[in-house]
């Protein structure tokens, strides 16, 4: 992940001071590549790693504990809006680093407070600009690369759809079936399609969470926490079914 001359140039000039960073993301692995990143960049410092926004409180304490963060939304703390506000508030700057394409993600999180949306597509060239620039508390937006310019997966049916809004939103095979008037057994075979489709889209989804995740990303399901109508705008496939959006399967015990 090594810098080319203009970008560190770029990057010392558009902050006075070393800015802090913390990066929150559930793989250490995401923090230690970020701070190799900027390991040559003389304005910007990585101080820690964190899987969640509370871990970097408790460690950091909530007055201003660091000058930006770099949050993955997918976190087991709350809504990605609440955990954004919740920062700010604390005097905190925002980038949101991710691998969500849906294009509500980022509506939602630049509404919260983000000063960027980035993608972890985004070469680093471009994420040191962006946080350069965010850590002078300039708006950049959403960062759009080559490489996050997937599109939702079309080929799934109305009814497919459906299925996966349920099923991925933490409802259980049978409660599915019953719900849509349809046997387990069609269920099973929806999912299994589902999965196909998006296996062969290049798009993993082995799991339950996989299949959570990749709702999100097309917009078939709100983020993590988010209730439709309380940020996010209505997603037409689980319009009329009355379920909990947002509950999901990572904050579900035996879905």
């Amino acid at each position: 992940m090594s810098l080319t001359a203009s970008s560190r140039a770029r990057a010392d000039a558009s902050v006075e001071r070393a800015a802090t960073i913390a990066v929150v993301d559930e793989h250490p692995v995401v923090a230690l590549g970020i701070a190799h990143c900027l390991s040559e960049v003389a304005g910007l410092e990585v101080v820690g790693g964190y899987p969640t926004v509370a871990a970097l409180l408790r460690a950091r304490g909530t007055d201003h504990p660091v000058d930006l963060v770099l949050l993955e939304l997918f976190s087991p703390d709350a809504a990605p809006d609440r955990l954004i506000s919740r920062l700010t508030g604390a005097g905190v700057k925002v980038v949101v680093f991710t691998a969500l394409t849906g294009s509500y993600v980022p509506e939602l999180a630049l509404a919260a407070g983000a000063l960027a949306v980035v993608h972890k597509s985004t070469p680093p060239e471009r994420l040191v600009e962006v946080l350069a620039a965010a850590a002078r508390g300039r708006r950049v937006g959403l960062v759009r690369t080559g490489l996050d310019a997937r599109q939702p997966l079309t080929t799934l049916s109305p009814r497919e759809r459906e299925t996966l809004a349920l099923y991925a939103g933490g409802e259980k095979s049978e409660s599915v079936a019953q719900r849509l008037g349809i046997s387990r057994e069609t269920v099973n075979d929806y999912i299994g399609r589902i999965r196909a489709k998006y296996r062969m889209a290049g798009r993993v989804a082995d799991t339950k969470v996989d299949l959570y995740k990749r709702a999100v990303e097309d917009g078939i399901l709100p983020p993590p926490g988010t209730l439709p109508g309380a940020g996010a705008p209505p997603h037409p496939a689980t319009a009329g079914l009355g379920h909990p959006g947002g509950a999901g399967p990572l904050h579900q015990a035996g879905a």
